[in-house]
């Protein structure tokens, strides 16, 4: 899978940018504020339809203008023409691929897959949960439109039991109760198949992380996920478990009204060498886990999906210190396509460069040359 060109409008800085990509390695060189990590956006908004870094499609309009235009030419078996465009006077997102309008996000998310790279990373190995769990989701999605749809209809399903538990502590009823209980129902059903895809992934995804950490560190570490979730015997179990926990904490989550039980409450435990990661890792351990997970992302989807993914690696040099910049530098060789911002051309001094990469240099959201 190939993104042959990329063309901007009225895209945050870039009014008007057209970028022809070589096939292997693109560094998009620019100082701060010159638009060079919108251009890695802008590729996530052609893969998952929406930014890395904004809850509203609103913001990433120009200035200046009431709409923006992405386009992006990616070869994949076929030539493809994909198209995103947002208007902020209807407040309106149409997608569009090979001339004809995409009704759902959800048929483009993992036709295009992506892996993002970014010192933001950090909050996945050192913050809360829900970083984590963001992160297993974010994969799995890609991979199975079954698990994205299961996941926004557990969403749902969270929503409706909340707006229940607050109507009961207004106004105790059997009615409400017996709604309730059809929820409950729901929510054992679409969160178990939730529970064990995500088990399934963390046996396999293990692997991965563990060769890519190993090539990293020489074997010298060996690292571990581990998946925190409701306790079962056997995959069969897994609905009645979760079953008896809802039991157990029916008064609580009554009182509270808060939804306490199933997937959106779980974690990943990262560990090095047996020892937690987020209690005892150093620094250093942090950054080389997150860079593992990566890229053991990006080898995770070209295995399943049987296409290389968009790699984006946004800042990331300049967090690293010479001799892990240089382990990732070689490493970056074994990718397809890769698009790396760097803020000044001398973060290249650790970095591999072959014929067929390309430096692309960025200033005010315009491309001012291509070599």
């Amino acid at each position: 899978m190939i993104l042959s060109s990329l063309k901007l409008t009225n895209f945050r800085l870039h009014k008007n940018t057209q970028i022809q990509f070589s096939e292997g390695l693109n560094y998009i060189v620019g100082g701060n504020g010159q638009g060079k990590t919108t251009i890695l956006e802008a590729i996530y908004y052609i893969s998952t339809t929406k930014s890395f870094s904004s809850n509203s499609d609103f913001d990433v309009v120009n200035f200046d203008e009431d709409y923006f235009e992405i386009t992006g030419s990616i070869f994949d078996l076929i030539q493809n023409t994909m198209i995103i465009r947002y208007s902020k006077l209807e407040n309106k997102k149409q997608y569009s691929l090979n001339g004809k309008l995409i009704n759902s996000p959800q048929e483009i998310v993992g036709k295009f897959p992506v892996v993002f790279l970014s010192p933001a990373d950090s909050k996945i190995t050192e913050e809360a949960p829900q970083e984590r769990r963001k992160f297993v989701d974010s994969v799995i999605s890609q991979l199975s439109k079954t698990y994205l749809e299961n996941l926004l209809e557990y969403k749902r399903i969270l929503k409706q039991r909340s707006s229940l538990f607050f109507k009961l502590k207004e106004s105790y009823s059997s009615e409400l109760m017996d709604e309730l209980d059809v929820w409950n129902e729901r929510l054992c059903e679409v969160g178990s198949k939730l529970i064990l895809s995500r088990k399934k992934f963390v046996f396999e995804f293990n692997d991965y992380v563990k060769d890519v950490y190993s090539r990293i560190m020489n074997g010298m570490e060996k690292p571990s996920i581990e998946y925190l979730t409701i306790e079962h015997d056997s995959d069969d179990e897994v609905q009645e478990s979760f079953k008896n926990e809802l039991n157990r904490q029916k008064e609580n989550e009554l009182k509270r009204a808060t939804n306490l039980v199933g997937p959106h409450k779980d974690d990943f435990k990262f560990s090095i060498n047996g020892m937690s990661l987020r209690d005892f890792g150093s620094q250093g351990q942090h950054k080389t886990f997150q860079v593992a997970l990566r890229f053991a992302e990006y080898f995770y989807l070209k295995n399943k999906l049987g296409k290389n993914p968009f790699f984006l690696l946004d800042d990331v040099f300049g967090h690293l210190d010479v001799e892990r910049s240089q382990k990732i530098s070689q490493h970056l060789g074994e990718l397809g396509q890769a698009f790396i911002t760097l803020t000044d051309l001398s973060d290249m001094k650790n970095l591999l460069k072959t014929e067929k990469d390309s430096i692309i240099q960025i200033s005010e959201g315009k491309v001012v040359s291509v070599n």
